[in-house]
């Protein structure tokens, strides 16, 4: 989106007759947001509301607070700016804000009708005044919006104007959106290919502007989720660290940071991946349902990696007929040795979005699984096959992968041992090249169960290697397998000693301090900006993870650790 000094007629001046000092505090504020210190720039804009509720302090205060990742905030005091900026007739910076508000709506809250009405907004104000320059930002909206042909058209259209143009910014979101659309409509290498180009000039810094990142980024993951290109995205994850660095996470919409956080859970970062989707959920809190749902079955997917199945199933109770947390569902549900019941729920589900779809490829896998675990091994034979051939024709490594699997596993239930072991060691191969530990570690286990009779001192070995790599990514309940594996055939099964609970979030990790200086959750709330009902989530967090009864003892292990790191210092 353009950005408040870039929009014609508003150089370097405020509203008429704003107070000096609050025209000092808004270019502080400005100052702040361009240096990427978010604090410093919603204390400057917040101060300058007071003084003049003027459109720029909202606008501002809106854009700082929904940079430092308070979404619900943000959108609400820049629809309160939209309004100011009408009212004096600024109808250019009023168009820049309908459009970010479009897209919070959709990507932040899930609600497509908000997100149509402020893009019809906007485009109504840009034809009844003229606004030629902002036609393009208008028309890139509306590709998102639109079917994928229609969508790849007008793409193109606002790609090629910006070339003209020479708008690094609105070039380089066109190219993502190009590449997005052409992922929709099945040309998934020459869509990875726009998605590699505008990312690599984006992160490069050709744009002038962070929210050139943050949109390209967020459509790249999307749009690679799409086709199942997780490697893809996870190496553009990876890419975009020196921006985290300075600016936080380029994945700021709750949909796209709900997705990066699955990615990271496949990536093995599950530290990581734990604050992202902690964060999604906290920002999905003014969400509709569907993206709420999305988080919480991502976070539950978490819990089942680390061992937790009650856990997992907390999350998703009452979810049981949500698109989102059918795939989390059936794996519990095959946990729990209710095979029957899974089989049901995923083909109810691969019924209504079709089998020949990438996004389905989890809930394939799973009825394989499901069919194995009914003693109906051809069955799944059957479907590991056909995984193996979409991914084929699709160019998708990790379907192939899955497909491998899974034939491995129904081949040795069918007795060809032999054949099954040589599939599992493809598929092993393939989730190593994909960098996905977790999977390559199941795998492994899953050839060292299927090497015991044949190869005991190589069933062993792969189980140590497997029980290694569980170990270290806090795989907690598959490590237990592995382990009793390697004992069962004379080994040694040697494993750290217990790491402790999992580590705190950065923001857990603020929740702690305030609760070592003996602040209540009212004021930790206040002083965070966030909800009440988060910081209780947040200190029911904190106090599982120390291993603590209650809000006293995490407080006097914050001021314990506060006196030890002053000692050291």
């Amino acid at each position: 989106m353009v950005r408040r000094n870039d929009v014609a007629g508003h150089v370097c001046s405020y509203g008429r007759g704003m107070d000096s000092d609050a025209e000092r505090l808004l270019a502080q504020g400005d100052q702040a947001l361009a240096a990427g210190e978010w604090t410093a720039a919603r204390d400057a804009f917040a101060t300058a509301r007071e003084l003049d509720e003027s459109a720029e302090a909202l606008d501002g205060l809106g854009e700082a607070r929904w940079w430092a990742g308070e979404t619900h905030a943000g959108v609400q005091l820049r629809e309160q700016a939209y309004a100011g900026f009408c009212r004096r007739g600024e109808v250019a910076r009023a168009v820049d804000i309908a459009l970010w508000l479009s897209k919070n709506h959709a990507a932040n809250f899930g609600n497509e009708a908000a997100a149509a009405g402020w893009l019809a907004r906007a485009r109504r104000l840009v034809d009844d005044h003229g606004l030629a320059a902002l036609d393009p930002w208008v028309r890139l909206l509306e590709a998102d919006a639109a079917e994928p042909v229609e969508g790849e058209r007008l793409a193109r259209g606002v790609h090629d104007r910006a070339r003209s143009a020479g708008d690094a910014d609105l070039q380089l979101c066109a190219l993502s959106q190009v590449g997005a659309a052409r992922i929709r409509r099945g040309r998934v290498a020459e869509g990875l290919t726009n998605l590699d180009e505008a990312m690599a000039g984006a992160l490069g810094g050709e744009g002038r502007h962070r929210d050139t990142v943050v949109f390209t980024s967020c459509t790249t993951m999307i749009a690679c989720v799409t086709c199942a290109a997780n490697d893809h995205a996870v190496q553009w994850i990876r890419a975009t660290d020196r921006y985290a660095r300075s600016y936080g996470s380029p994945f700021l919409y709750v949909e796209c940071r709900t997705l990066y956080g699955t990615l990271l859970i496949d990536a093995g970062d599950w530290v990581q991946a734990e604050e992202e989707l902690r964060a999604a959920l906290e920002s999905a809190d003014h969400a509709l349902p569907a993206l709420h749902h999305q988080a919480l079955a991502a976070l539950a997917r978490l819990r089942l990696a680390q061992g937790r199945l009650a856990d997992a199933e907390d999350l998703v109770a009452g979810l049981e007929d949500q698109p989102a947390a059918v795939e989390v569902i059936a794996r519990i549900q095959l946990d729990r040795g209710r095979a029957a019941i899974a089989a049901a729920r995923l083909r109810r589900h691969l019924a209504g979005v079709g089998e020949a779809d990438l996004a389905c490829l989890p809930a394939l896998e799973l009825l394989g699984l499901a069919e194995l675990d009914q003693d109906h091994p051809d069955g799944a034979d059957e479907i590991g096959r056909h995984l193996a051939t979409l991914g084929g024709e699709l160019g998708c490594d990790i379907a192939q992968a899955a497909g491998a699997r899974l034939r491995g596993r129904a081949l040795h239930a069918l007795g060809a041992t032999h054949e099954g072991s040589s599939w599992l060691e493809t598929a092993l191969a393939a989730f190593n090249r994909l960098t996905m530990p977790y999977e390559a570690a199941r795998t492994r286990l899953l050839l060292a169960q299927h090497l015991v009779d044949r190869a005991p001192e190589v069933a062993v070995e792969e189980g140590r290697a497997a029980l290694a790599a569980f170990d270290a990514l806090g795989a907690r309940r598959d490590g237990d397998a592995a382990a009793e594996l390697v004992r069962k055939l004379g080994g040694t099964a040697s494993r750290p000693g217990p790491k402790g609970l999992a580590p705190l979030t950065n923001r857990e990790r603020e929740v702690l301090e305030l609760l070592g200086e003996g602040r209540s959750n009212p004021q930790i709330a206040d002083q965070l900006y966030i909800s009440r009902r988060t910081v209780e989530q947040h200190v029911a967090n904190i106090l599982a993870k120390l291993g603590v009864a209650n809000r006293t003892e995490a407080a006097a292990r914050a001021l314990n650790d506060r006196t030890t790191n002053r000692g050291h210092r």
